[in-house]
């Protein structure tokens, strides 16, 4: 019996040019980078709301930083910033007005949620707090 030698040396050179990545691992890391990027883009409104109620607040301190104000107009200032901002996910007289030694802060903790792929929901907790004095 003897080795056709064409076939032995075709052997060596299909392992060689065998390198790189299969057609069905792109496609499997493009599924992947697809759906962290979905995400990515359902969340995008949901911090930039988050990024309105940060702005809303922190003005509101500032505007108010050297009276010593009243919960009411902290609150009237508040509202005021919310309309101007337009923040429909969270209203402003859930912001927590806490007054203690230290001064007056603010504080407003919320949860928003984004419809991800049908029945699946991406939830996100915002936690801020605001020292006016």
């Amino acid at each position: 019996m003897r080795l056709n030698q064409s076939t032995c040396h075709r052997r060596p050179a299909m392992r060689r040019r065998q390198h790189g990545m299969t057609f069905i691992g792109l496609l499997c890391i493009l599924a992947l980078v697809g759906l962290i990027g979905y995400a990515g883009l359902r969340l995008v409104p949901l911090y930039l709301n988050y990024m309105k109620v940060a702005r809303s607040m922190d003005a509101t301190a500032s505007e108010l930083k050297s009276d010593n104000p009243d919960p009411g107009a902290i609150r009237r200032s508040l509202e005021k910033h919310w309309q101007i901002e337009d923040i429909s996910t969270v209203e402003a007289k859930e912001v927590e007005i806490v007054k203690n030694e230290s001064g007056i802060s603010l504080h407003l903790a919320y949860d928003d949620a984004a419809p991800y792929i049908d029945n699946v929901s991406l939830s996100v907790h915002f936690d801020k707090s605001v020292k006016m004095q």
